[in-house]
């Protein structure tokens, strides 16, 4: 069975890879939406390298049990072979043993997929925001409460010279992390994968804190603080009138 391995060891990353990508919506956990061809992609060609891999093998199999059937035509002859093999120790056929390391993964999407990046991820980067320039940003939609992302209402809070959102009911989704007693709303941002990511965070004032890592909906209306563009504007503020718990969505990270 040894000779199947390395064909099996690529069945097994492939059928991992389609079980995320093609068969659920897991391979948000860790990269953009737009990757997903891609990874579907990889699953199908490493399954086909696995089946011609072990095709080959049977075939190969198959050719050796043949010569066997002629051994009694020349026993000297594979009596010096035999020997050879023995003095050389080892058989060159075999793969190397730490490719089986690479089951571990494939396994672990199969049956244990990884959670999406939370609060520690957040907490061990600080963020850092280039300044892209105060300006004026669109009106927002006349629906209340005005639903955004994170991003959108970190960019309206730094940087929109119109103050667009005040006096406005917003309401946001994400994630809770903390520092002492105060809390914030948290998003991930990502630019291709889950590798790349930064944290994005409000602060919440106005309500008890959920438990850490809790996934919240927020409403509530913007706090401005600070001059735009400065420090003292980061992290951006909001005085909430509810908070919900809410299951994590499907993709947790927001695009950067």
């Amino acid at each position: 069975m040894r000779r199947y391995g390395p064909a099996s060891l690529l069945i097994l990353c492939g059928v991992a890879l389609l079980r995320i990508a093609l068969f659920s919506e897991l391979y948000l956990r860790y990269v953009k939406p737009g990757l997903r061809p891609f990874l579907i992609a990889s699953g199908v060609l490493l399954i086909s390298l696995g089946i011609v891999g072990v095709v080959a093998a049977f075939r190969s199999s198959g050719g050796s049990g043949a010569e066997n059937d002629h051994e009694h035509h020349g026993a000297g002859s594979d009596d010096r072979h035999r020997g050879e093999v023995s003095g050389h120790g080892h058989d060159h056929s075999r793969g190397p043993r730490v490719a089986w390391l690479l089951a571990a993964p494939a396994l672990a999407l199969l049956f244990f997929p990884p959670p999406a990046l939370g609060s520690y991820s957040a907490e061990r980067e600080a963020a850092q925001y280039a300044a892209q320039g105060i300006g004026t940003f669109p009106a927002l939609p006349d629906e209340d409460p005005v639903d955004l992302t994170l991003g959108e209402f970190t960019s309206r809070a730094m940087y929109d010279s119109g103050a667009t959102m005040k006096g406005r009911t917003l309401r946001m989704t994400g994630f809770v992390t903390r520092d002492g007693d105060t809390w914030y709303l948290t998003r991930l941002l990502i630019s291709c994968c889950a590798a790349d990511a930064r944290p994005n965070k409000i602060e919440i004032r106005g309500a008890d804190a959920p438990a850490t890592d809790a996934w919240v909906t927020v409403t509530g209306t913007w706090h401005p603080e600070g001059e735009l563009g400065s420090d003292e504007a980061w992290p951006p503020v909001l005085d909430a009138t509810s908070v919900k718990h809410v299951k994590q969505p499907e993709n947790p990270y927001e695009k950067l």
